[in-house]
């Protein structure tokens, strides 16, 4: 029996698995990103004055922008 196929068939193999970690199609997963719903950053905004990391005022000042922004 021939000696140089399996020796062969083992290069095959190893060239192809490396073939395959080194050619990497189509780049890897892709951000996307999704602008908020209008309700989302009202809800946000109340849920900041909720907590206190804004003001009332700061408050209806961006939740004006975010209406007007329709």
């Amino acid at each position: 029996m021939n000696r140089r196929f399996p020796s062969r068939l083992v290069l095959l193999s190893v060239l192809t698995l490396l073939a395959g970690c080194s050619w990497h199609v189509g780049g890897g997963p892709k951000a996307v990103t999704v602008k908020p719903t209008t309700g989302q950053q009202l809800v946000d905004l109340k849920t900041a004055r909720d907590v206190g990391a804004i003001t009332e005022a700061e408050y209806q000042v961006q939740k004006a922008k975010v209406m007007n922004g329709r």
